[in-house]
């Protein structure tokens, strides 16, 4: 899961339009280096995430969390999972805070 909060952007500020697109680009190309590299353990590519709706007993709200997107990877152990993240341009070019890697649990049968 790629985090962000809004005051990471604020590398950003002050960064002139051309600065702006060349940053994009730069991590873009990196983001897809990236992806290539690790397409054999893709489960999904996954992408952005948008606006989100809490739904509870009181019906549905707007609400706002760190959630910017999402991959799924397939790996030997939790920590090797964790270790393809380290310096991942989510945050080493691109304003993002930190990736979250969290195991895809199976269902619990009965």
């Amino acid at each position: 899961m790629y985090l962000g909060t809004p005051d990471t952007m604020k590398g950003w500020e002050g960064l002139t339009e051309e600065q702006c697109q060349q940053r994009i680009e730069e991590g873009m190309a990196a983001w897809g280096s990236w992806m290539e590299k690790h397409r054999d353990i893709l489960v999904a590519e996954g992408g952005p995430l948008g606006k989100t709706k809490r739904v509870d007993p009181s019906g549905v709200s707007d609400v706002r969390n760190e959630m910017t997107g999402y991959v799924i990877v397939q790996a030997e152990s939790h920590e090797a999972a964790a270790r393809l993240f380290e310096n991942h341009p989510h945050f080493t070019i691109f304003p993002g805070d930190c990736v979250e890697v969290m195991e895809c649990m199976p269902i619990p049968t009965a």
